[in-house]
């Protein structure tokens, strides 16, 4: 058992190592574009499914409350929580338009949204960000794999080359965190 965790942890860190040798700059600009969007009273719109709506709604916690710093709350939405809203959509208009109706709603110009997608290929996702770009926001992918049909909707495509889902969300789950900490620096520097 020892020998494979060892692999899987190697693997993890090996994937995690790629990524950031070659997007580190994009990391740091997504991290610039989300606190830009605050600094002129936008907010940031978040979501994906299964783990990634997981993701989703960490990052977005992590914003409104606080990261490393006591500090202001920043205006972070996961578009992932709310049952009522997410049901009626579904039911109504398809489960391909949860999360476009939601940045129909919500979403004005000058805000982000930021999409998570191991696959890249989500329909609901790609709609959303037909619609954010329909809106005028900026929209940054947090990818996997190729980048899918979603990487070019985005003006910053982060994508993990991997096609493990776990690698990718691993890498996102960091990559996520790395993010939290740049806005909560450049807004509030110590």
């Amino acid at each position: 058992m020892t020998d494979r965790i060892s692999a899987i942890v190697a693997d993890s860190l090996e994937v995690k190592r790629r990524f950031f040798s070659q997007h580190g700059k994009d990391v740091s600009r997504a991290a610039e574009l989300i606190a830009g969007a605050f600094k002129a009273n936008g907010k940031l719109l978040v979501f994906g499914n299964g783990g990634s709506a997981a993701d989703a709604q960490h990052i977005a916690g992590e914003l409104v409350n606080r990261f490393l710093q006591h500090r202001k709350a920043l205006p972070a939405v996961a578009l992932t929580t709310d049952g009522g809203v997410l049901t009626c959509i579904a039911n109504d208009s398809g489960f391909e338009n949860v999360f476009a109706r939601q940045i129909e709603a919500l979403g004005t110009k000058g805000d982000v949204c930021l999409a998570i997608s191991t696959s890249g290929t989500s329909p609901n996702v790609t709609v959303a960000c037909e619609q954010a770009r329909k809106q005028g926001m900026l929209v940054i992918g947090l990818l996997g794999r190729d980048g899918g049909s979603v990487a070019a909707l985005c003006d910053l495509a982060l994508i993990v080359p991997s096609h493990d889902t776990q690698r990718i969300q691993e890498t996102h789950n960091l990559i996520g965190h790395i993010v939290c900490e740049l806005v909560e620096a450049k807004l509030f520097p110590v």
